[in-house]
């Protein structure tokens, strides 16, 4: 299960790009390098505990908390998410179903308790904010690769370790509309074939997203992005900064499927 904290997603000045020209086709080795970041073994039945810290452009911080459980239904992927901090959140949940099959729209619920309700997101507001941070919620599922051409630009290194560079460009208005983004560039580690960073260029406003995984640490074999900075900016100016760190992550523990149940985000752990 691709868990969006691939996607993405973080601050920090990407000092090695060059302007993008369009391409006119598809790159063939790009694509197959992105089929492989799609094809990686990422676990199953994986619980965490997120800290997810929200700085505004004065640096002043806001920090919450929260359980994450996943699980595998054949091809598909099953996500649950409780708030547990602050008190203002508290009991808030978030379900989503990732539907492999690239004709079928993810399924995402928001559960507020405040109002004892539960909001089903439309596509039309995917490009939202996930509760306030620079996540939206289209963020919070894997893409599907039918849905963009991919071209690889060039080969750098990130962190010491070898990368590529890879242009990603939706093949709909549709999808940008869905997203948010007009393009992204991902950087892809050749070892792990892990997003280590990406860049975003949102559809409204001139924002740029930057998203950066800080720390990748394998855990019972699987490459987990434990640490990673979501930065948004206009011009060199950071507007909103996202940090999002797991602790505690566990995978085969058993989880069960009627887990992942609208009913079962609305009774809270």
């Amino acid at each position: 299960m691709k868990l969006i904290y691939t996607l993405i997603w973080l601050s920090f000045m990407v000092t090695f790009l060059v302007p993008i020209s369009s391409a006119m086709a598809d790159d063939e080795k790009a694509r197959e390098i992105m089929q492989k970041v799609d094809d990686r073994n990422d676990g199953d039945n994986q619980t965490s505990e997120m800290v997810m810290t929200l700085i505004d452009k004065h640096n002043k911080e806001r920090i919450r908390k929260l359980s994450v459980f996943a699980k595998d239904k054949g091809e598909d992927t099953l996500r649950l998410m409780f708030f547990i901090h602050p008190a203002d959140v508290k009991d808030t949940s978030f379900l989503t179903r990732d539907y492999d099959n690239p004709d079928k729209n993810d399924d995402q619920w928001l559960y507020l308790p405040a109002l004892r309700k539960t909001k089903r997101i439309a596509s039309s507001d995917k490009s939202d904010s996930f509760m306030g941070s620079d996540l939206n919620y289209s963020d919070m599922t894997s893409r599907n690769l039918e849905d963009y051409d991919f071209f690889l630009k060039k080969e750098i290194q990130v962190r010491g370790k070898d990368a590529w560079v890879i242009e990603s460009v939706p093949r709909s208005k549709d999808i940008i509309d869905e997203t948010g983004y007009t393009k992204s560039l991902l950087i892809v580690q050749k070892e792990t074939y892990f997003i280590v960073r990406a860049v975003n260029w949102e559809k409204i406003g001139g924002y740029i997203k930057y998203m950066d995984v800080v720390n990748l640490e394998q855990i019972d074999g699987i490459w987990v992005g434990t640490q990673m900075h979501v930065a948004k900016k206009k011009g060199k100016q950071t507007v909103h900064k996202t940090i999002l760190r797991f602790d505690n992550v566990k995978f085969n523990q058993g989880l069960e499927e009627d887990m992942f149940t609208v009913r079962r985000m609305e009774k809270g752990l």
